[in-house]
């Protein structure tokens, strides 16, 4: 790997833990090793969803925020594991350390990833490859865990860069080659794309970035409103994003946007359940909890209404966040209504050591 020395050029990291949680909890209890392995939810599939699974159950499709019902299903000797914030808090800090050691400009996303802007290192290695290769190698000398870094130019880039190679891979990718690597990329990996909008785009034929290249900036908008603006940009490599150290999260949520309209109560309650289940598992992850549920709907006719609900103290359990945003919904005048997307988010936060960021979190903890 060759990166080129041009002063004007950004050299950014994005280091990733590899499935964290349960890898913290394998390292400490040699019994799970080897193991698929959940942490948070039920072992007998009463209710809550998984905050991370180890590489093992992911092999079974077992993913964070799934429910425990379909983890059990999906695997019947799956291991619960209860979470340990405080461990994890510590080994975060820890990690946090070693990125201090090359750079101060450090916007953590959460516990376990982070971006790092090693454009001026510390060490004056001038290498963002040398420095990821360094980095990953302290975590795995000084934790006994392993990370997945991407490198390259742009946020975006390195982000996409690092889950390439998992778990315990470097993927770098340069200027000369970032453009080209845009093309090729899916679709479904593009920063907001999910399930609904990648439906949409292959039904208009756009399958790779290339395909979406062939729009203009207008065509994009036109198709996918402000989305479209970024869309156009990314293709051809533009992420002019910088990095952010220490930016708090104003609010941490989900969202879904259904392929058909909802037009009874009971089938929103039912969508409110999972999205709840989803909420919880990221404050958890997080390390939050709030005072101010929102619920967002989104009519078939687009337009759009949120209603909110402050408690005295904080919250991040399910049962508050479900039984919040039904009674929420239910205050909603449904008649002859058909819902198009309903959304959960919490606020007002009590703030842990470790802070995260406002735009990324916002971007990605939509649940497509």
């Amino acid at each position: 790997m060759s990166e080129p020395s041009t002063k004007n050029i950004r050299k950014i990291i994005h280091i990733d833990m590899d499935a964290f949680y349960a890898s913290v909890e394998q390292r400490d209890n040699p019994d799970y090793r080897g193991k698929p392995i959940v942490v948070g939810g039920s072992p007998e599939g009463r209710g809550g969803v998984v905050a991370a699974a180890s590489y093992e159950a992911r092999k079974f499709g077992i993913r964070s925020a799934m429910s425990s019902k379909k983890a059990l299903q999906l695997c019947k000797h799956l291991i619960f594991v209860y979470p340990r914030f405080e461990v994890y808090k510590e080994v975060s800090q820890h990690i946090r350390s070693i990125f201090h050691r090359y750079t101060d400009l450090i916007e953590p996303l959460s516990l376990d990833e982070a971006f790092l802007d090693v454009t001026e290192d510390k060490q004056q290695i001038g290498s963002a490859i040398e420095i990821a290769k360094l980095i990953r190698q302290e975590i795995k000398d000084e934790l006994n865990l392993t990370a997945s870094a991407g490198v390259s130019v742009n946020k975006f880039a390195a982000k996409v860069a690092s889950d390439m190679n998992k778990p315990d891979g470097l993927t770098f990718i340069g200027p000369s080659k970032l453009e080209s690597f845009m093309e090729k990329l899916p679709v479904e990996k593009f920063f907001g794309v999910g399930k609904v909008t990648a439906e949409k785009m292959k039904k208009l034929n756009l399958h790779t970035g290339a395909d979406l290249k062939k729009l203009t900036q207008n065509q994009l908008i036109k198709h996918f409103g402000k989305s479209g603006k970024f869309f156009y940009k990314i293709v051809r490599g533009i992420d002019d994003r910088e990095v952010r150290p220490d930016r708090e999260a104003k609010s941490v949520g989900a969202e879904d946007t259904f392929s058909f309209d909802l037009t009874t109560q009971e089938e929103m309650n039912l969508e409110l359940e999972k999205i709840a289940g989803v909420v919880q598992a990221r404050l958890a992850r997080y390390q939050l909890k709030g005072r101010t549920i929102t619920l967002k709907i989104k009519y078939h006719d687009f337009k759009q209404i949120t209603r909110s609900q402050s408690f005295d103290e904080a919250i991040d359990d399910l049962e508050t966040i479900e039984g919040t945003a039904k009674q929420l919904l239910n205050s909603t005048d449904l008649l002859d209504k058909k819902v198009r997307l309903l959304g959960i988010s919490l606020s007002n936060f009590n703030y842990p050591a470790i802070r995260t960021r406002t735009d990324e979190d916002s971007d990605q903890l939509k649940l497509f």
